[in-house]
């Protein structure tokens, strides 16, 4: 077989890397890519987004190192029985390409995950030869965010950490019995407890860098992980729990959702439909709920359908309010910030807003229209000094009435 050129590999591992969704992304277009979708643009393969520490958004480079897998995970468009074009880099590689693509202004960072080869071990050795030739050789100070395997030595994740902003491990699938029907060489303690050595180590580091400004640093700015959704029979009750213990129980910065997407050649055991991607997106309002809104996870689960899942006509918040209309109407003059953090159609800046503003004036509908995006879905669930819904908020209509006529998708 003839030797594939590093441009042929680039194709091949940043479009088998966009499957993972433990990184923020873009829908947003940018020209100038290879054919109009490659490494420099935002949407589809090579390029995602993420938040540095100090709140920055950047650009990353989004590869593989490699697509070849020794593991055989039904789900994964790269496992081992997948009759799929296989590419590998070489760590220098990697290492020139994010070089050149940073000279270039393409990107501030690289996200760079793995199928295993060989073993564990040999992978995550190569992945932490990537990061530690930028960090020492050429003093690259840009963003690193490193897929870790929870299959191999603590020590090697651990020097994954000194060199990486971010790393981060999937756990796949949120139950145990999905994950060993699904992915039977993972092991749900073994995840875990990577996961939770990397939570100590993080907070160990934090801890000596109050006592030594330079000690070392270890995963700046976090884990996160991701949970297929739709590949098993979990429901949203069953992700929205899980989600819920691994923010708790390892202090993860975030939890990606990734809707499941048919493969070529897939195992009988999945679905032959992907869900609903709506399905992905109410996910991601549940967890802005709990993780910004101060919503307990029963909370939202309290708001399901008779199947377990989200409602897909309208969004978590504005169910949970419906279902209990005792609560409202709230007044913007008066109430609590957890109070008006629950109003549908409030999201954290206007509330901060409305604070704001109360202090100088008593405030109007006119007013609060003007501190938020759409006041149309605010006015049956508040009063002001010149409105009160009245009958409005127990109309047995409110939920068609508000529920939005397009398929665009919003927070709240």
């Amino acid at each position: 077989m003839a030797q594939q050129t590093l441009r042929q590999k680039l194709e091949i591992l940043a479009d088998a890397a966009k499957y993972d969704a433990s990184c923020a992304s873009s829908g947003t277009a940018k020209k100038n890519s290879l054919g109009g979708k490659g490494v420099g643009s935002t949407e589809g393969m090579g390029i995602c987004h993420a938040y540095a520490p100090d709140g920055r958004c950047i650009s990353l480079l989004k590869i593989l190192l490699t697509n070849h897998c020794i593991f055989d995970c039904h789900y994964c468009i790269n496992r081992k029985s997948s009759n799929v074009p296989r590419a590998r880099f070489t760590p220098q590689e990697v290492v020139d390409l994010t070089l050149n693509f940073y000279r270039r202004n393409y990107i501030e960072g690289l996200f760079l995950s793995s199928g295993i080869v060989r073993s564990a071990n040999h992978t995550m050795e190569q992945l932490v030869e990537v990061a530690r030739i930028l960090r020492e050789e050429h003093d690259f100070r840009g963003y690193i965010h490193l897929k870790t395997i929870p299959e191999a030595d603590a020590e090697v994740i651990h020097q994954a950490g000194l060199y990486a902003d971010r790393v981060s491990i999937n756990v796949e699938l949120p139950t145990r019995a999905g994950l060993t029907r699904l992915a039977p060489d993972k092991d749900e303690s073994q995840i875990e407890g990577a996961m939770g050595r990397t939570k100590a180590r993080i907070i160990q580091a934090k801890d000596e860098r109050k006592r030594f400004r330079h000690a070392p640093r270890f995963a700046p700015a976090g884990q996160s992980t991701q949970m297929i959704v739709g590949a098993d029979g979990s429901n949203d009750t069953a992700i929205i729990g899980k989600a819920s213990r691994l923010y708790g129980s390892f202090g993860l910065r975030r939890v990606y959702y990734s809707a499941f997407s048919p493969i070529p050649d897939a195992s009988a055991v999945l679905p032959l439909k992907r869900p609903p991607l709506l399905r992905e997106h109410r996910l991601y309002q549940s967890d802005w709920l709990m993780r910004f809104y101060g919503f307990a996870p029963g909370e939202v689960a309290d708001v399901t359908e008779a199947n377990g899942n989200l409602p897909l006509d309208i969004d978590p918040k504005l169910a949970w309010a419906l279902k209990f209309r005792a609560s409202f109407p709230v007044d913007v003059n008066r109430a609590a910030k957890e109070q008006l953090l629950r109003v549908p159609g409030l999201g954290t800046t206007a509330v901060a807003r409305i604070i704001a503003a109360r202090r100088h004036r008593t405030l109007r509908l006119d007013d609060v229209a003007r501190l938020t995006a759409s006041i149309a879905k605010v006015r049956p669930f508040i009063c002001a000094l010149d409105w009160r819904p009245t009958l409005l908020t127990d109309r047995a209509d409110l939920r068609r009435l508000l529920a939005p006529k397009s398929e665009q998708l919003e927070l709240f």
